[in-house]
């Protein structure tokens, strides 16, 4: 996460291809790259493409990674999806939909751009990026749910915290898994809520298991 400097907030997603090791080393690489961009003030598109062209020279076009920005500009009032991987949830009231046009990760191909949609800032909005591993759950017992079903499970939980929602699509899909996930699995929930903190505060929690 990282703040804009004409006003808000921007969310990367990143996940290296691989797995273990050597894909958390390609995740952070992403993911400080995009995140030093934004900080710059380059916009998500500009800094999706650079992050392309950042691995593509690091690893000379031999290592993948999906990259996905969500940002909220105030500047423009609006929630901006830049994607280079799955497709991302937007829920919009008691509905929604499904960003998933074409697009490649990046790293591997010259020229390769984001697929960016822009949406209106207005209370209820919420958006749920992840990584592959999400929707890889339950494949191995072909219980696997597409993007659809996906988002028709979240819209059918109505408004939650951000945190609650992360949490029940996360236990959702270790259940498919039964408790053992053959991908890693990341969530990220940005959604506009009717109440804030009456003073103004701002508040960031971090839980990360040590082991």
């Amino acid at each position: 996460m990282v703040e804009r400097p004409h006003g808000g907030l921007s969310f990367v997603l990143a996940d290296g291809q691989r797995s273990g090791r050597p894909a958390k080393i390609i995740s952070n690489l992403v993911a400080r790259k995009t995140i030093s961009l934004l900080g710059e003030g380059v916009r998500d598109g500009a800094a999706g493409r650079a992050a392309h062209d950042y691995l593509r020279t690091h690893r000379r076009g031999q290592v993948s990674a999906t990259l996905t920005i969500v940002s909220l500009d105030l500047v423009s009032h609006t929630l901006v999806v830049s994607r280079n991987g799955p497709p991302v949830l937007l829920l919009e009231g008691s509905g929604g939909r499904v960003l998933d046009g074409v697009c490649d990760p990046i790293g591997i191909r010259p020229g390769t751009k984001p697929m960016i949609v822009e949406v209106p800032l207005a209370v209820g909005l919420r958006a749920v990026a992840f990584s592959d591993g999400l929707l890889e759950a339950g494949v191995r017992t072909g219980a696997a749910l597409s993007a659809e079903a996906w988002l028709e499970l979240a819209a059918g939980w109505g408004m939650l915290p951000a945190e609650e929602l992360a949490e029940r699509l996360l236990a959702h899909a270790l259940a498919l898994d039964a408790g053992r996930p053959q991908d890693d699995i990341s969530i990220l929930v940005v959604g506009i809520y009717p109440v804030g903190d009456p003073n103004g505060a701002r508040r960031m929690a971090v839980r990360v298991p040590l082991a």
